[in-house]
């Protein structure tokens, strides 16, 4: 099953993609949350689609998508997580994970437009696969793991490298600006994706190929991360935990290559569709 959230920020419904349809499945009565995932969300909906899916308004291809989850609890990133990446930003592979937060606030629709944020000279781009987390998780043994995935997202992690990298402190002030997590198009069930482990990804800028990986090249894979993660803070149902970036990240080219209004980036991942995003300046 595919969720999507349609409609204007903060204003979004719930629906999905069927056969290439939108369907608005608000007559269901939940929006993609916390709670929704908490109670078996996605096959209550599915059991319920199967007496109403005929009875569901189609929504038209304008109509704005939004992040396919409500704004989660948590936002959780992992850096320099593809070998190829961490030595183009000639930093050491990491012994355990690198992880960091962005703020839900930076949460966007795949298509919106991307802020370039106030005094920024450094907006980075960051294909990623995202991990939605299905029910509550502490201490989670990495064999068990998997269990505990409602279904996987692509993710744009945009950072703004002077803010991360040059203002002291933590990676998240380079993460967290408004709009610098665009999600979706569609959060996929786990019965979507046959292979997580076998994943193209890309990400363009302007129409010229950036990165181009695949999960394959994962330094640690999906099942790892989670049961890692799940020892230092208990996960939510919905939250988000994004798994990295290979190689071709503004940051790595010589000279760095930064993006500046009017360009336009597109990236995608393999089963989990494709999005778009246009720069524009802060106002």
């Amino acid at each position: 099953m595919k969720l999507i959230r349609l409609g204007e920020p903060d204003a979004e419904r719930p629906g999905i993609l069927l056969d290439d349809r939108r369907l608005d499945v608000s007559a269901f009565g939940e929006d993609y949350t916390e709670a929704f995932f908490n109670t078996d969300g996605p096959r209550r909906l599915a059991a319920w689609l199967a007496d109403h899916a005929d009875g569901c308004p189609t929504v038209d291809e304008s109509v704005r998508l939004g992040p396919p989850i409500a704004r989660p609890s948590k936002i959780i990133c992992v850096g320099l997580n593809y070998k190829d990446h961490a030595a183009e930003s000639n930093m050491a592979l990491p012994v355990e994970p690198i992880i960091f937060f962005k703020s839900t606030t930076a949460l966007a629709g795949p298509n919106d437009d991307v802020i370039i944020p106030k005094n920024s000279e450094k907006t980075d781009w960051e294909v990623e696969l995202a991990v939605v987390v299905g029910k509550k998780a502490a201490y989670v043994a990495e064999a068990e793991a998997m269990h505990y995935v409602a279904g996987y997202v692509l993710h744009n992690d945009y950072s703004e490298r002077a803010f991360q990298l040059e203002r002291s402190g933590q990676w998240v002030k380079g993460k967290s600006c408004d709009t610098f997590a665009p999600l979706g198009p569609f959060l996929a069930t786990p019965d979507e994706i046959p292979d997580v482990n076998n994943l193209r990804l890309w990400l363009k800028v302007n129409g010229v190929t950036k990165q181009d990986g695949n999960t394959a090249n994962l330094v640690f894979g999906v099942p790892f991360l989670l049961s890692y993660i799940s020892q230092f803070m208990t996960l939510l149902p919905g939250d988000v935990i994004s798994t990295g970036t290979p190689a071709g990240v503004g940051l790595g080219f010589k000279p760095p290559q930064y993006l500046r209004p009017g360009d336009v980036v597109e990236l995608g991942i393999q089963g989990l569709g494709s999005s778009r995003q246009s720069m524009v300046n802060y106002q």
